[in-house]
């Protein structure tokens, strides 16, 4: 991965405050140029992500395009706390923080594109919310990690993100028990690791995938297979911190269009397959100041002092993100089946650590993030990793020495591996707390228990065959 470089850090900086609500008069002109160079295109999709990285949205005529963008787009505020179903939490009492209120939605610059997926190509617009009061919505993800992002101004330093995901290509048809069965062209075909041929193989979905991130202005990807019938694993070249998150949410959804529009369905859940490997969401950081300088390097010793102190960050709210890094019951499993790094250790250039650093070249003045699931919220992932490297930096944090050897043998008995406990070291973690919002956090454990309670109350087809 190439990083970012003392001349376009300012244009980066001017990207990332660009992201903020309303739009200016150049964008309005921007839709008439837009609609004139895409005269097919009849509708146009005003999108946002919501608490599970869902894209939702409202879909208008062309004709309302330049209205959008002139007086923005009404919303509810509860549209950004749906589980992972889409249905809301039930409240009862008071509401103190209005969440059942209405705010205006306004485009998010240079996210107006064409897409070529759907059956019947047409645009899109990302879409962030502003309360009554003209403020950033308190309760969107994206602006959660806008609030993160923006302690780092302060220091004049800009966090330069990117992204990898792992995910399974099925049948549309699944077996009598609805489990998701590999791809016809796959089976009976062993695992491959960085196979040209399971890339030929499946060509088709692939190169759709390139094809709609170019159309979208998502930046290059980078492909590979993995262990697993159908697993393919997609970077997506680095970004200021938010718009890889928009890159991130963007990814999934046209990975999983792609894949239907090519008869066959993709999946980012953590764990669809006991006996197969999981999917992640890596994350990898970078550090630049303004003068240019990469803050996570040392001439001398390679991994710089800062470069510790962020790591010891990450390690330090660790145990406090874990029910964002893995926000439903079956995430965990993924943790449960081993493999993956159950501890805080960190490594230089280990793959096999949750948190890596990395050496002495360009390509590797890093901080390598493994313990997100793929079907994390990326706003808040990406959230959660920068909070802890800001925190780690502001406070002088040590995260000890390397680990050197395979830390996925090693379990911290400390960490909530399952969710119920997740849930409650988020709401009792202060310092993850502060830097998400309290207000943010209490919402988002009390959407994901009442998802959690709408998962368990049913009866799984084994427990008539145990017990009936």
């Amino acid at each position: 991965m190439g990083w970012a470089s003392n001349d376009n850090f300012m244009n980066m900086q001017d990207s990332a405050r660009s992201n903020e609500q309303g739009a200016s008069p150049r964008d309005v002109v921007g839709v008439d140029a837009f609609l004139e160079e895409n005269p097919e295109l009849q509708y146009v999709d005003c999108v946002f992500a919501d608490l599970c990285g869902v894209v939702r949205g409202k879909r208008i005529a062309r004709g309302a395009l330049a209205e959008v963008f002139e007086t923005g787009l009404a919303i509810p505020h509860t549209i950004y706390f749906l589980d992972a179903r889409g249905e809301m939490v039930e409240r009862g009492g008071p509401n103190p923080l209005n969440i059942d209120g209405e705010g205006i939605a306004w485009p998010v610059a240079g996210t107006l594109t064409r897409v070529n997926w759907s059956q019947r190509p047409h645009g899109q617009v990302l879409m962030t919310l502003c309360d009554a009061k003209g403020h950033p919505y308190f309760g969107e993800p994206r602006n959660v990690l806008e609030r993160v992002v923006g302690r780092f101004d302060s220091l004049e330093l800009l966090p330069s993100v990117g992204c990898a995901f792992e995910f399974y290509l099925f049948d549309r048809e699944r077996s009598k028990n609805g489990i998701p069965q590999p791809p016809d062209a796959a089976a009976g075909q062993s695992a491959a690791v960085y196979s040209i041929n399971e890339i030929d193989r499946f060509d088709g979905v692939l190169t759709g995938i390139a094809e709609a991130a170019d159309i979208q202005g998502l930046p290059p990807l980078t492909t590979a297979s993995e262990p697993g019938l159908g697993r393919f694993k997609i970077t997506i070249a680095p970004a200021d911190a938010v718009r890889a998150g928009d890159h991130a949410v963007f990814l999934r959804q046209i990975v999983r269009a792609v894949a239907r529009k090519r008869g066959l369905d993709a999946t980012f859940m953590a764990k669809p397959y006991l006996a197969l490997p999981g999917s992640a969401l890596e994350i990898a950081v970078a550090l630049e100041h303004s003068s240019g300088r990469d803050v996570f390097f040392d001439a001398a010793s390679g991994p710089s002092e800062a470069l510790r102190a962020a790591v010891a960050g990450v390690q330090a709210l660790t145990s406090d993100a874990i029910a964002l890094f893995a926000p439903n019951a079956n995430a965990y499993r993924r943790f449960a089946a081993g493999g993956v790094a159950r501890n805080k250790r960190w490594g230089i250039n280990n793959k096999t650590t949750a948190i890596a650093a990395g050496g002495a070249t360009v390509e590797m003045r890093r901080i390598e993030h493994r313990l997100a699931g793929a079907d994390a919220n990326p706003y808040l992932a990406l959230a959660a990793v920068l909070a802890g490297i800001h925190h780690g930096m502001s406070e002088g944090l040590d995260p000890g020495a390397p680990f050197d050897g395979n830390a996925a043998t090693f379990v911290d008995q400390t960490m909530p591996f399952a969710i119920d406990p997740a849930l409650v070291a988020l709401e009792n973690g202060s310092i993850l707390r502060e830097y998400l919002g309290p207000a943010y956090v209490d919402l988002y454990c009390a959407t994901k228990r009442a998802e959690l309670a709408r998962f368990r109350n049913h009866i799984p087809a084994h427990e008539y065959d145990w017990y009936l």
